[in-house]
């Protein structure tokens, strides 16, 4: 087990570029407009930026009144890196976080935290408005306000191309309808997670947008508006944050301990699962042959949630292979035993998974 480990360790950083990519990026960086001149408005852009990142990390829109956060909602300095700006119109404040400090701060105030491996969302957003009907498409620039929508509420965001028969299927009638069979089919060819249907109005000078999400076999759907697309496409990301996140976040006190076993293993899908478990405190315990051993601080349902998003699928029991020779456990002794053949041996009650 140990030759297994330090191989792992000494070749990790071959493929880690690789598996961080799938990361949402810039995650503790925020931008927030400056509403007025000089430096209170700016204290101010830099306290909302605070929210904006609880509200990313947490999913939950109340996790900004706890208690334990008034002090760094009032003056966030201690967790922050830098401070910047954007020129304008409007000039925008730039808030780059510290990712240490800010979670330690959260944590210690009882919340829970959305890591950074989230589902991908490919976003079909019509916009019907006075001067007719249209499909955002990648590279358009009516995709720029959805781009930054998404960043601001930490989504990983996909647009289609918005080609001439994707245009036919995206219609009002598929945008809203219930069963998401033609845009699903539409969608295989860019390999998100989600699917995000928006039909977007322009209605007596206001905008106002119908959306839904499918993501596996759940189905989230809600109503949001603004003043101009851009703060509608801010509300519609916010709430699609806001129902996403209950399935990753497992609030104080509802996890525990949980063992898993992995089967297929190489070393690819041991970093890849690194990263994918690296909010729940994961540890190796043991290696059987490509199937491995972890025990995770997490619920069993937020576990499922979160290995869907690897892709890997949940084996019943009665299909899990026969325990292979031991290699040896993890421990933070380099003299500690080999695990006893009785060890192997004895039954196993958590969730398997398979590549």
């Amino acid at each position: 087990m140990r030759l297994f480990t330090t191989w792992v360790m000494g070749c990790l950083w071959l493929i880690a570029g690789a598996a961080q990519a799938e990361n949402v990026s810039g995650l503790y960086q925020v931008r927030e407009p400056v509403a007025g001149q000089g430096a209170e408005a700016r204290a101010a852009a830099t306290s909302q930026a605070f929210d904006t990142l609880v509200l990313r990390l947490t999913g939950d829109p109340k996790a900004v009144q706890n208690p334990a956060l008034a002090a760094l909602r009032k003056d966030p300095q201690p967790i922050v890196n830098q401070v910047g700006s954007d020129a304008g119109p409007p000039e925008t404040v730039r808030v780059e976080f510290d990712p240490g400090s800010t979670e330690r701060a959260l944590r210690k105030a009882g919340l829970s935290l959305w890591g950074s491996n989230r589902p991908s969302i490919l976003g079909w957003w019509l916009v019907e408005s006075v001067d007719g009907t249209s499909l955002v498409g990648d590279g358009q620039p009516s995709a720029q306000p959805l781009r930054r929508a998404a960043r601001h509420r930490g989504l990983p965001l996909r647009l289609p191309l918005a080609d001439l028969q994707e245009q036919l299927v995206a219609d009002a009638k598929h945008i809203e309808a219930k069963d998401p069979g033609p845009l699903r089919e539409v969608s295989q060819r860019y390999g998100a997670d989600a699917v995000l249907a928006v039909h977007a109005q322009e209605i007596d000078g206001k905008w106002q947008g119908k959306w839904q999400l499918w993501l596996g076999e759940g189905r989230e759907q809600g109503s949001a508006e603004g003043a101009d697309p851009a703060a509608l496409a801010d509300a519609v990301m916010l709430a699609v944050s806001t129902r996403l996140a209950p399935r990753y976040v497992t609030r104080p006190g509802a996890s525990g301990q949980v063992q898993m076993q992995v089967q297929g293993m190489n070393l690819p899908r041991y970093a890849e699962l690194a990263r994918v478990l690296e909010s729940y405190g994961a540890q190796l315990k043991r290696v059987d042959g490509d199937v491995l051993t972890y025990s995770v601080t997490a619920s069993r349902e937020q576990l499922r949630a979160q290995l869907a998003l690897a892709k890997l699928r949940e084996v019943p029991a009665e299909q899990a292979p026969a325990p292979q020779v031991i290699l040896g456990s993890v421990g933070t002794s380099t003299n500690e035993p080999p695990v006893s053949p009785a060890a192997a041996t004895e039954p196993f009650d958590g969730l398997r998974f398979s590549w």
